[in-house]
């Protein structure tokens, strides 16, 4: 059927996110050496004792579920009202005190843990500072909007997902923006992908699902069977890995034009 509505992932499809925290991390570690640490040594720790921190702390199974990743646990705010996230919230300030006094640790091991409060809070900054569009994402929504119904489908928590749509300017786009946190589920499930194709008003075989996560975005939409279109992030990255989309691009400019052949193909197989 002719393709009506678009869904779009948010994090690195919409906006860049891996990046952004590689450049909040930098910008910490650059502090460090007035102590006489190795930035690069202190980076590379503070990444891998987040993730393990993460990886073992009491709310992982959570945010696994609904798609809360260690790094936003060093800055998101989680200022929701579900329990869930309250208890993330309460158990995030000592964790971010751990990641980067631990790290300072490492080659600094007379470090005050003030220090650690200190640099937790430099993270949170820098990460707000530094945040940006990925390259087209305005002009292509802009071009789109007239002429499909786009949502928003996105993995996290309300609180935070919600001030990186409102820095990024695109939520006057979309029909309707669903976020994982506040359905208490999260991509790769079809349930979601089935609530929000129901607030655009369109039917599965209507829609295709943009996003840069294979293990999230594709797969979520292979479970709700909807057609997918993958954004690949470098010309290797996730390319032998299942599910297949339906198809790829390397940048968003190449969306409206991909779009608009899958519906002339369309019309021409019926």
């Amino acid at each position: 059927m002719e393709i009506r509505a678009i869904i779009f992932d948010l994090d690195d499809t919409l906006i860049a996110d891996e990046e952004v925290s590689r450049m909040a991390f930098e910008e910490v570690g650059t502090k460090v050496t007035r102590f006489g640490v190795k930035k690069e040594d202190f980076v590379r720790d503070c990444q891998i004792l987040a993730c393990e921190l993460w990886s073992a702390g009491p709310c992982f199974a959570y945010c696994d579920s609904v798609g809360i990743s260690a790094f936003e646990c060093l800055w998101g705010k989680f200022g929701d009202e579900q329990e869930e996230l309250q208890k993330l919230r309460n158990w995030t300030i000592p964790f971010r005190e751990a990641v980067f006094s631990g790290a300072l640790h490492q080659q600094l091991p007379s470090v005050s843990p003030a220090v650690g409060l200190e640099l937790s809070e430099g993270f949170s900054k820098a990460r707000r500072k530094f945040q940006r569009l990925v390259p087209d994402a305005k002009e292509v929504l802009a071009y789109l909007h007239p002429r499909y119904h786009l949502g928003m489908l996105t993995n996290g928590a309300p609180s935070l997902q919600g001030e990186k749509i409102a820095a990024s300017g695109l939520e006057p786009f979309f029909q309707a923006i669903t976020i994982s946190g506040e359905r208490g589920i999260g991509k790769p499930r079809a349930e979601i992908f089935f609530q929000l194709i129901a607030e655009l008003g369109t039917l599965p075989s209507e829609v295709v699902m943009v996003g840069n996560s294979k293990e999230r975005d594709i797969a979520g939409a292979c479970n709700a069977g909807i057609r997918s279109v993958w954004l690949r992030a470098s010309e290797a990255a996730g390319d032998f890995l299942q599910p297949w989309p339906y198809a790829e691009i390397s940048t968003l400019r190449e969306l409206p034009a991909l779009v608009e052949e899958m519906n002339k193909r369309n019309k021409r197989s019926g």
